[in-house]
């Protein structure tokens, strides 16, 4: 700065890049939000707040300038997630930068709902929220199979177990379903 004075000493002054995420990991997570997410991407060292869609992301920290990670906050739906520095926000249309929120599954009927002990049985599980269905269980254990047809429908496949009946449940991102009833015949 000059002035009628003089002309004052130099001040350094760094023009910082904004950042951009490259992908969110996991890119699904329950809606009561609460779950540890990493992000990675470029110019991410000076963060200083991460957004799910409205929400404002928790428990920050810096790993590297090309990864940081985050509490996600309870939210719905896709949301983008916005990575913000002194450089400026991340663009929404470069990378990768959608979180999805599940909602917990719920199931509402199982048919058959019986089979034999040596397992084997194909089952159709009806319900809500089973698109991103990671695990279905019969009692302790695994199904045999299984697929996800729609949001309302999982196809699985009983695994051998005892007689008598236990209860199924499903797993997603979202959490763990309400149980319903299979009975083992012998």
């Amino acid at each position: 700065m000059t002035t009628a004075n003089g002309v004052s000493n130099a001040v350094g002054y760094t023009y910082v890049p904004a950042p951009v995420v490259n992908s969110v990991d996991p890119g699904l997570g329950p809606v009561a939000g609460g779950n540890t997410v990493t992000i990675y991407g470029t110019d991410l060292s000076l963060t200083n707040s991460v957004t799910f869609g409205p929400g404002t992301g928790t428990n920050l920290a810096v790993t590297s300038d090309n990864e940081i990670t985050v509490t996600a906050p309870p939210g719905t739906g896709t949301v983008v997630v916005t990575v913000t520095t002194p450089g400026g926000s991340s663009p929404s249309d470069q990378g990768n930068p959608y979180y999805i929120y599940v909602p917990v599954p719920h199931i509402t009927s199982i048919a058959p709902d019986h089979g034999p002990t040596s397992g084997g049985t194909g089952v159709l599980i009806s319900g809500s929220g089973l698109t991103f269905i990671d695990d279905v269980s019969f009692g302790a254990g695994p199904a045999a199979s299984f697929a996800p047809i729609s949001d309302d429908q999982v196809v699985a496949t009983s695994p051998a177990g005892p007689a008598g009946t236990l209860t199924v449940t499903v797993h997603s991102p979202g959490g763990t379903s309400n149980g319903l009833s299979f009975t083992y015949e012998p």
